[in-house]
């Protein structure tokens, strides 16, 4: 049986791309799962064909750079499924792509906003809630841009290294009390963040050829794996797909040397 059964699971950016991968997994195996995203009609249709198989899900229309309303997803889940069990920080942006004395300050300051502050925001409504009950998982989507430094990416890089940092804060305030905060560093994923990073033409990320992405059906895989206790040890780390043994533990494909 899936350590997620019954479970309730809370995915930011959950309309596409890893945060659907996520919450489509996660319903396969049992869970009970909120989608949330800006999108709520692209989020319904997610959730109607996720119900036609047999899942529990529910859409939340969700913009994370507002506390209230990260706030009232999580209440949502907890009226609904009685609990809050997993929180999976997926929302994130990487555009516009530019060089730093060519970036718009607006544009950057947003990506902040999603990237941190929407990183934040979970942490802050999901933890008393956790608290009640003494227990919890909260996964933070890490990049290994949280610790390099790649042209045209100094809004990611900066906002995925203080995602790191929250990631070790959380954990060291409250991992003796039962909630386990964890990174997760997928590597690159074949999802329309690529397509973006690809048109840039900006840093050696945009040359890769697709298929040396991973499918995000990988890292929701990883989710469900650091969501039993094997992902104890892993508390307060990033979690790396790109690392061959953290693949051979979850059954995945190993990376080419």
């Amino acid at each position: 049986m899936s350590n997620l059964k019954n479970k309730t699971v809370l995915v930011t950016g959950a309309s596409k791309g890893i945060g659907e991968a996520i919450a489509r997994h996660c319903a396969t195996k049992g869970a009970n799962v909120l989608l949330a995203a800006r999108n709520k009609s692209v989020l319904d249709m997610i959730v109607t064909d996720i119900r036609s198989q047999g899942g529990q899900a529910l859409a939340v229309k969700c913009d994370v750079i507002h506390y209230n309303e990260v706030n009232r997803a999580v209440a949502q889940a907890v009226k609904t499924y009685n609990s809050l069990d997993i929180l999976v920080n997926n929302a994130g942006l990487i555009d516009p792509i530019a060089h730093l004395a060519d970036s718009d300050p607006e544009t950057w300051g947003f990506v902040v906003d999603v990237n941190v502050k929407g990183v934040y925001h979970g942490l802050r409504a999901a933890i008393p809630e956790m608290l009640k009950t003494g227990r919890g998982t909260i996964i933070n989507i890490s990049s290994g841009a949280a610790t390099g430094a790649l042209d045209g990416w100094s809004h990611y890089c900066s906002t995925k290294a203080a995602a790191l940092s929250l990631t070790r804060c959380a954990d060291k305030e409250y991992g003796w009390q039962g909630i386990r905060v964890i990174g997760l560093s997928p590597g690159t994923v074949a999802t329309d963040m690529q397509k973006i990073i690809r048109d840039s033409g900006i840093n050696p990320v945009s040359q890769l050829n697709w298929d040396a992405h991973i499918p995000p059906e990988w890292v929701a895989r990883a989710v469900e794996y650091l969501c039993d206790k094997t992902g104890d040890k892993f508390a307060g780390k990033d979690f790396s797909l790109k690392d061959n043994e953290a693949r051979k533990q979850i059954g995945l494909p190993l990376m080419k040397s």
